[in-house]
């Protein structure tokens, strides 16, 4: 007979469990099975999930592709002058850091507000791959599956970009 009243039953059906672990929680972090916890983890863990797939693909992108021109014209940085990998971090000038902080939080505060009365990582401007005021996904099984493909696509990015990150940094 299996321990019924575990809090972690609570989670049990959420979409991201998936075989072989079923609910995986390691560190324990949902044993006391609080919903709103939960919700907050799960709303980062999509956020972070799917900055590591942006992060991953323009980690290998520059390896095959280049823009033409300046990423400054008034530093002299052309997009060929730029490494890949970490050195890059270097080689971009402040106010190119400051533009992206800035895009960054217009999508975080503006297009993408989080709404608790949503689900996670569902925002009204949002619809499908984040296309601003797009359609959405329909109810059913197949939202399902690509809500799942996400969930577990955005954990291996994570791995895949921290990955990244160490073989970069150790060679």
């Amino acid at each position: 007979a299996n321990y019924v009243d575990s809090p972690l039953r609570a989670f049990e059906n959420e979409l991201g469990v998936q075989a072989p672990f079923g609910y995986f929680d390691p560190l324990g972090l949902s044993k006391d099975g609080d919903k709103e916890s939960f919700k907050r983890r799960r709303v980062t863990e999509l956020k972070n999930g799917r900055v590591a797939m942006i992060a991953a693909m323009g980690y290998i992108a520059p390896e095959y592709f280049r823009w033409p021109g300046y990423c400054s014209t008034s530093a002299g940085v052309k997009f060929a002058d730029i490494p890949n990998g970490l050195a890059a971090l270097s080689k971009v000038p402040e106010n190119g850091w400051a533009q992206w902080i800035t895009f960054c939080g217009f999508i975080e505060l503006g297009l993408y507000k989080y709404d608790d009365s949503r689900a996670p990582g569902d925002y009204a401007n949002g619809g499908v791959l984040g296309v601003p005021n797009a359609s959405t996904l329909p109810e059913g099984e197949s939202r399902n599956r690509r809500l799942n493909s996400e969930l577990a696509n955005g954990r291996l990015a994570m791995m895949a970009i921290i990955g990244m990150f160490f073989q970069d940094g150790l060679t």
